[in-house]
């Protein structure tokens, strides 16, 4: 049984446009098509659908995905592999979550800090003006350091 792309779409959960992606990256191979065009899914290309669905939603790559796929099709393939590929990907959700956490713990201070009231003066747009905000810390990001809007640094106006 095949399916158009409107239908594949509906039983794997991944919609149409991201299918015609995934096929354009090379994620996911051009489907058949009749005679007149329309694309055509089998039962197992929708399988492989739904397998990127479910990687993606634990939020590995797309190049990530592309391993999975391979090491998914390899039924030889030792499970250590995936265990590897899985663990690399917990990592790097730790270092995204402390990213996280330290903007939320920037923010958090920098709210606090301001009076929310009807004065122009701001310590959240004077943290975002600061000319070594950004830079600092896109340079400090790769190192682990969080640099510029950080509790206790914004800079403070003179009264």
């Amino acid at each position: 049984m095949s399916m158009n792309i409107g239908e594949a779409a509906k039983a794997s959960g991944v919609s149409a446009k991201m299918i015609r992606h995934y096929e354009s990256v090379g994620l996911f191979p051009e489907a058949a098509r009749t005679d007149s065009g329309y694309r055509q899914y089998t039962a197992k290309e929708v399988s492989t659908l739904r397998f990127v669905r479910h990687s993606r939603d634990l939020g590995f790559s797309i190049d990530q995905i592309r391993e999975l796929l391979g090491l998914w099709q390899d039924r030889k393939r030792p499970s250590r592999q995936v265990r590897a590929l899985a663990q690399a990907h917990i990592e790097e959700l730790d270092e995204k979550l402390q990213e996280l956490q330290s903007m939320k713990a920037t923010l958090e201070h920098l709210v606090h800090c301001c009076h929310g009231d009807d004065r122009p003066d701001c310590p959240i747009i004077d943290s975002l003006s600061h000319e070594t905000a950004a830079p600092a810390a896109t340079a400090h990001h790769a190192a682990g350091r969080n640099v510029g809007l950080q509790p206790g640094r914004a800079r403070r106006r003179a009264t």
